[in-house]
């Protein structure tokens, strides 16, 4: 019922929408090609949606992932961004959010349900924490040292866009929208090596 209700959502917004029922008919949609973006749940009849993902990226299939799910666990959501989701949206709040997170996808971005990103960083106490990739994490020392999206992709041999994916998507996660509140917010959860006292370069 939720996958078609989410087909009838999508419908006016895409030429066409494809709907399948296990992971394995996922995986053979994806290798058939010409799909612009997968909308999944993570809980399928026969392997999960972030599994299904982890085995098309083995592949080289880089198609974008979307997760629509009831699981709000920070565990399963940072494992879902770290395997390479685009974007990630409770059943509760579907619909303009769906499409809002589909868009921002498409655009190169990433796109993390609104109240996810400021429990996931609150949540330690119970013993669930996000994890930052190594990737952000060495984009994260980097943009505390002052360098610019374009020289950060020079050193990992990326693109700009795919740095700036990775800043977005943190500053996401840590609730925050400018790189100096990024940095300091990142210096109080302790999740940079270093942080420079002349942060008025970043602002």
């Amino acid at each position: 019922m939720v996958g078609e209700g989410v087909v009838r959502l999508l419908r006016d917004r895409f030429d066409e929408v494809q709907l399948v029922l296990s992971g394995e008919q996922l995986l053979q949609a994806a290798r058939a090609g010409g799909i612009d973006i997968i909308v999944t749940d993570i809980s399928m009849e026969d392997m999960t949606g972030i599994d299904a993902m982890r085995m098309l990226r083995a592949e080289g299939i880089t198609t974008p992932f979307v997760f629509l799910s009831m699981h709000h666990s920070c565990a399963i959501v940072s494992e879902a961004l770290r395997a390479g989701a685009g974007g990630y949206v409770l059943k509760s709040a579907a619909g303009d959010e769906l499409l809002h997170a589909i868009d921002e996808v498409l655009a190169g971005r990433v796109y993390l349900a609104s109240g996810l990103a400021a429990m996931a960083l609150t949540s330690s106490g119970r013993g669930e924490r996000y994890t930052l990739t190594d990737k952000q994490r060495r984009i994260l020392d980097w943009v505390a040292q002052g360098l610019r999206s374009k020289q950060i992709a020079y050193e990992l041999g990326v693109s700009v866009r795919t740095v700036e994916s990775h800043k977005y998507a943190i500053m996401q996660l840590m609730g925050v929208h400018g790189t100096l509140e990024l940095v300091r917010r990142a210096h109080q959860l302790g999740l940079i090596k270093a942080f420079r006292d002349d942060l008025q370069q970043l602002a």
